[in-house]
């Protein structure tokens, strides 16, 4: 499905809401799910998103009331609704550069503010929520333990419909899927069963940098409940694809950080692997959906390195 753009009827609730004040939107970037674009009412700059989910922007507005620090800044929710047949929520534009665009001299520099973050979205409070797995705006997630979260990827979804028809049909094949699908339902059993808060989407131009301090965490829709560790495993998966970054020792970086008197986490390596499987699954699906067969053909080579590790 295209990505919308902001339409005049959106464009027209958004000058009842805020009045004569709002500027020209301009275009600004694009997601996975959403269209986003930078606008000003009264000097004061703000960013509007349309898309077809309304439920991440519900999930964005509750992060900023449950999960906003000092450490983990999330934009506040200013508005939102629905017209023309799209979703749109409109927010504060925070500062900054994407992590994305930095260079490996200046990811070195903010690495200390971005552990930070991971440990204290880690660490977060979910008094009042429940259940595995990604979250609804409502606090309550819909499996009943982490092994079953993870292993819904396998799964036709409501967000990737029809994925295992177009991937088998493919030359690719469901083969390395199948794989190594078979290879984290093997490893589920040994991971811990932990309940912690986790992003689950930290690149992507979801954080934002400013000098060498995290200055904004963007985009919860993928948010989940479960092993904390999965996000240091989507930094480690996710870092090869930005080859600038290649001298920084991600892996390393993090098992030192996350080391307590020397030792890492126990089982550190054995979860890493898990979730770097889970996540090449997901993207797999994902490219699939959307028939970016390129990208399946390299997560499918992935999918198959890591299975047979």
């Amino acid at each position: 499905m295209p990505l919308p753009v902001l339409t005049a009827g959106v464009l027209a609730e958004l000058r009842s809401r805020f009045g004569p004040g709002l500027s020209e939107p301009r275009p600004l970037a694009m997601g996975a799910w959403s269209r986003a674009y930078a606008l000003a009412v009264d000097g004061r700059e703000l960013v509007v998103r349309v898309g077809h989910h309304g439920e991440d922007y519900l999930k964005d507005a509750a992060a900023a009331t449950r999960f906003a620090s000092s450490v983990v800044p999330v934009p506040e929710v200013l508005a939102g609704g629905e017209a023309d047949g799209l979703c749109y929520v409109v927010s504060e534009r925070m500062p900054g550069t994407a992590l994305d665009d930095l260079d490996a001299e200046q990811v070195e520099r903010v690495l200390p503010s971005l552990l930070g973050v991971l440990d204290a979205i880690g660490s977060a409070d979910l008094a009042g929520t429940a259940g595995y797995g990604i979250w609804r705006q409502d606090g309550t997630a819909p499996h009943r333990g982490w092994a079953e979260a993870l292993l819904e990827v396998g799964e036709d979804r409501p967000r990737f419909p029809g994925w295992r028809d177009t991937l088998a049909a493919s030359p690719i094949g469901m083969g390395p899927f199948e794989r190594g699908l078979r290879q984290l339902q093997g490893l589920v059993g040994q991971l811990p069963d932990l309940r912690e808060l986790v992003h689950s989407d930290l690149l992507s131009r979801n954080v934002l940098v400013s000098g060498d301090t995290v200055a904004g965490v963007l985009d919860w829709g993928n948010s989940m409940y479960g092993d904390s560790l999965y996000d240091a495993a989507w930094l480690i998966f996710c870092w090869s694809l930005y080859p600038q970054w290649k001298s920084v020792d991600i892996r390393a970086r993090l098992r030192e950080h996350l080391s307590v008197g020397g030792r890492p986490p126990a089982g550190f390596d054995e979860r890493i692997h898990a979730y770097e499987i889970h996540i090449a699954l997901g993207a797999v699906a994902a490219c699939a959906f959307r028939g970016r067969w390129d990208q399946v053909e390299l997560f499918a080579r992935t999918v198959s390195r890591l299975a047979a590790a």
